[in-house]
């Protein structure tokens, strides 16, 4: 962060955290330094009100980024304040015994690989300030030495983590296993977990009007951030990982036969009851059928046919012709 935007974003934050009432943007504009410099009079056009605007809903959302509870409220005026009062801003008392700060200390571990790793850190740092222990006098040798890694490859993480962590609605570009192109989503995202090595994310697909779960590895381009409240509400419980399994079969209570050319498809190899050698270069399988099945067929193109049941059969034909006609 430049030093001259730190400066008035420590100005911002104390003047804030100093007032008794709250204080209008006209207010703060007359009031911070930077912001009578680059907005005061004599600047010309560049200093407008649209400017100043700008630059203060900025600063108020690195704020509120940076941890500071800012209120808005109606003035007696008539006009919007702001202020952020000490109480809502203060932390209680930290205690925590040797198990909970080793559990901390092995928590920040996880996201050495992610650009969490700096937040993790001084988090850290603020908390051991404060008088928590070290993780190496309160924890063993043996789960001192656990170093647990959560691999974070896909550039749509950290957007989607803050905009859970925030509630703000979000628009991406995601492409469906079946599908010739991406399709662009509205989603209000909810909660983001990692099953078998990818990760998913869980929330309401404005559009469809319903619960979805998609994988980030099939988000396409950038992640945009929307303003505006969410439309429907946040369950307190979350499954994500029971949709994916019930979408790769893992719940299945059925079994499906299906033909595979010979030396292909090993994920299906790796989950069949049972593979018959057949003639001609293809096996004969017995897998699981659960929901979503006919998706992941669909991946492995020309390799597979399915033979039975017929629904099935008829879902991945009518799946591969919607493939063509993209």
């Amino acid at each position: 962060m430049a030093i001259a935007k730190a400066e008035r974003l420590m100005n911002l934050a104390l003047c804030l955290l100093g007032t008794r009432r709250p204080l209008s943007k006209r207010e703060l504009r007359g009031s911070i330094e930077a912001y009578v410099e680059a907005f005061g009079p004599g600047n010309g056009p560049a200093a407008g009100d649209d400017a100043f605007n700008r630059m203060f809903e900025r600063d108020k959302d690195d704020l509120r980024e940076l941890g500071l509870v800012i209120e808005t409220v109606e003035n007696l005026d008539g006009e919007t304040g702001y202020l952020a009062r000490r109480d809502s801003n203060r932390l209680p008392p930290i205690t925590l015994d040797a198990e909970e700060a080793a559990a901390l200390g092995l928590a920040a571990k996880v996201w050495q690989q992610a650009r969490l790793a700096g937040a993790a850190s001084g988090a850290l740092q603020k908390l051991r300030a404060a008088g928590m222990p070290e993780a190496e006098d309160t924890y063993d040798s043996q789960h001192s030495a656990l170093e647990p890694r959560i691999p974070v490859h896909e550039a749509a993480f950290e957007p989607l983590m803050l905009a859970c962590r925030d509630r703000r609605p979000v628009v991406f570009d995601y492409r469906k296993a079946t599908a010739a192109r991406p399709e662009t989503r509205h989603v209000e995202p909810w909660t983001l977990e990692c099953w078998r090595g990818h990760w998913y994310l869980a929330g309401w697909d404005r559009d469809r009007g319903a619960e979805r779960v998609f994988r980030l590895s099939r988000i396409t381009g950038k992640v945009r951030s929307r303003a505006g409240a969410f439309t429907a509400p946040v369950p307190d419980v979350v499954t994500v990982r029971e949709t994916v399994e019930s979408w790769a079969g893992e719940t299945a209570t059925r079994s499906a036969r299906i033909r595979l050319r010979a030396g292909c498809g090993y994920p299906l190899r790796a989950r069949a009851l049972s593979v018959t050698e057949g003639a001609g270069g293809w096996d004969e399988l017995e897998i699981p059928y659960g929901h979503g099945l006919d998706a992941w067929l669909v991946e492995f193109g020309p390799d597979v046919v399915v033979l039975e049941p017929a629904d099935l059969r008829a879902d991945v034909v009518e799946r591969l012709r919607a493939v063509a006609k993209g």
